[in-house]
């Protein structure tokens, strides 16, 4: 990002939530490990739910940031980038897949235009998510929504560690959650100590069955 869009100083946003702070974290981690391709001139947490952000747009602006990344959902970022659009603040706007939404391009309507969202490496051609998809198009008649592969994903590792605990036992669980790799539509993963999951995107050596418990 800091050489695509030409941005050394940036302002990093976060709705104070597990989700968006872990962004703004990895974020700012990213920019000050760049060897002063880049800089971190504000790190601040929002009000989620609030009716105006005047108030840390001002921050922004005072900061000199030549572009924002905020962590969180599309409620807020929504009302971010309309109302930096609004007092003329016309730097990137840069978020997580939490903005790719309908209602976030319904809400912020034109100011919408030129936002970045990130979001995971495709795995469309992964064999389990061709059967996953294929799954939901034939039990519903369209095609899923836009975290179904990661609640589907989610779902086989917890059924995968409670077979390898042997058990429920959350200390178990956990312990296989964190050791275990397992084959889902997002690739061959495996949880951290933060619960963030690893291997999500890499190849995936399984069937093209939908994927299962076993």
């Amino acid at each position: 990002m800091l050489g695509t869009l030409k941005a050394k100083k940036v302002a990093v946003l976060h709705d104070k939530q597990d989700y968006g702070r872990g962004f703004a974290e990895f974020a700012k981690k990213f920019i000050d490990a760049s060897g002063g391709k880049g800089q971190v001139v504000l790190f601040e947490g929002i009000t989620p739910g609030a009716v105006d952000y005047s108030a840390v747009i001002q921050k922004v602006r005072q900061s000199g940031a030549e572009a924002v990344i905020y962590g969180g959902y599309h409620p807020e970022a929504s009302k971010l980038v309309m109302g930096m659009r609004k007092k003329k603040l016309d730097v990137p706007f840069v978020s997580d897949d939490g903005v790719k939404d309908d209602t976030f391009i319904k809400v912020a309507g034109p100011f919408a235009e030129g936002v970045y969202a990130s979001g995971p490496r495709d795995t469309s051609t992964n064999p389990l998510t061709v059967a996953a998809v294929a799954a939901h198009r034939a039990a519903h008649g369209g095609d899923p929504g836009a975290f179904y592969l990661n609640a589907w994903a989610g779902m086989q590792a917890l059924l995968n560690a409670i077979a390898k605990a042997g058990g429920t036992d959350q200390a178990a669980v956990a312990k296989a959650l964190r050791s275990e790799w397992v084959e889902t539509p997002l690739g061959r993963i495996r949880f951290d100590a933060r619960g963030d999951a690893e291997g999500v995107g890499s190849r995936c050596t399984g069937s093209s069955r939908a994927p299962t418990s076993r």
